[in-house]
């Protein structure tokens, strides 16, 4: 699975179309002004005022009591489970969820908490699979701790989980003694393809985090969210892990800047996934999932070309693209892809596969 965007080549061409992910945005005119008329303090020490406003609204927009400003979305994921588990304790989770697959087996690394995968189509799992997977409750079997769902399923298509099977899990997972966790990497993803306010698709969740670094365009940032008492709990690991900061305001701006402008605007990434996704299936040899937000997943089986081989005669071209599989790619739209460039990567697309099918 290639996640990481390979070295730059100075033998290829500039990228003109990038669709690697919605992590490679780049912060736009106005709001990189909105950072540097940010007002700032320690915040480390609580008195930056514009991390407080950013956590204040976050805390109100996901109906939490409090928040707290991290760099990043994997930091958020495992300060909350390090504040929601001990050692040898176990996770639910999907088979693909990031915490698993994609923080460099952080859990057991950090935590000593181990993941217990769970099966379920697109990313998902309902609550006949959690209660399958429950343990008895004996010194023999580790003790079961928390549950983890991800909001949208990056490696499930960037599918959405239902209001009402998020509830149903959270509910089945409290009434077993255990804790809840959302990864909101892509939350306002499925906030505006759903409808569903983010407060109540998250209601049942002990703590969940926001990502601002993907489709809402900030340069760096995320926002986890829960208790009062769980903030205050996660705030030592915060500090143990080197996540405190001085002078973040600057950072959080961004973020505030996002929240106001780049929220609504997403349902163009999702329209501009719907795009390109009809455009490679008229492409012979191609299988494509239907995207449900702005994840478009395909199958190169049918053209005998492996992922990566598609990816690299796509970027000789200027199209950049991103491989989960042998066979499965991945293009992301985001805020700096539009129209016309949606419409170029289907062409450099369609040549290349033709191509290699010819040979």
């Amino acid at each position: 699975m290639a996640y990481a965007p390979p070295p730059p080549d100075p033998s290829l061409p500039p990228v003109r179309v990038n669709l690697y992910s919605d992590t490679q945005t780049k912060p736009t005119a106005a709001m990189r002004k909105a950072m540097l008329d940010a007002e700032v303090g320690d915040e480390q020490a609580g008195t930056d005022p514009t991390v407080r406003m950013l956590c204040e609204r976050m805390a109100a927009l996901l109906g939490k009591e409090s928040a707290m400003f991290l760099p990043s979305g994997t930091m958020c994921n495992e300060v909350a489970i390090l504040t929601h588990c001990r050692p040898g304790d176990e996770i639910l989770a999907h088979r693909t969820a990031h915490i698993a697959t994609s923080e460099g087996g952080a859990p057991w690394a950090l935590t000593g908490a181990s993941v217990l995968p769970l099966e379920g189509a697109g990313g998902k799992f309902d609550v006949a699979t959690l209660i399958a997977a429950f343990r008895p409750r004996t010194r023999y079997a580790p003790a079961q701790t928390l549950v983890s769902v991800e909001q949208t399923s990056n490696l499930g298509g960037g599918a959405v989980w239902p209001a009402p099977t998020l509830k149903a899990v959270a509910e089945t997972a409290q009434a077993a003694g255990m804790a809840t966790h959302m990864d909101g990497a892509r939350l306002m993803n499925a906030v505006v393809a759903s409808g569903i306010p983010a407060r109540e698709m998250v209601l049942g969740y002990d703590s969940v985090w926001l990502d601002f670094t993907k489709g809402l365009g900030a340069p760096l940032g995320a926002v986890l969210a829960g208790s009062a008492s769980f903030i205050d709990a996660a705030w030592r690991w915060k500090q143990r892990l080197g996540g405190s900061m001085r002078q973040a305001g600057i950072c959080a701006a961004a973020c505030i800047y996002a929240l106001d402008h780049h929220v609504e605007r997403l349902a163009e990434d999702h329209e501009n996934a719907r795009l390109l996704a009809r455009g490679l299936a008229q492409i012979p040899g191609l299988s494509v999932e239907t995207p449900q937000t702005n994840l478009v997943f395909f199958d190169t089986s049918g053209t005998g070309m492996p992922a990566d081989a598609l990816a690299a005669r796509a970027r000789r071209e200027g199209v950049a693209i991103s491989t989960m599989g042998k066979f499965r790619g991945r293009a992301c739209l985001h805020l700096d892809v539009h129209r016309a460039g949606v419409e170029e990567a289907i062409g450099v697309l369609r040549t290349a596969t033709r191509a290699a099918m010819a040979a």
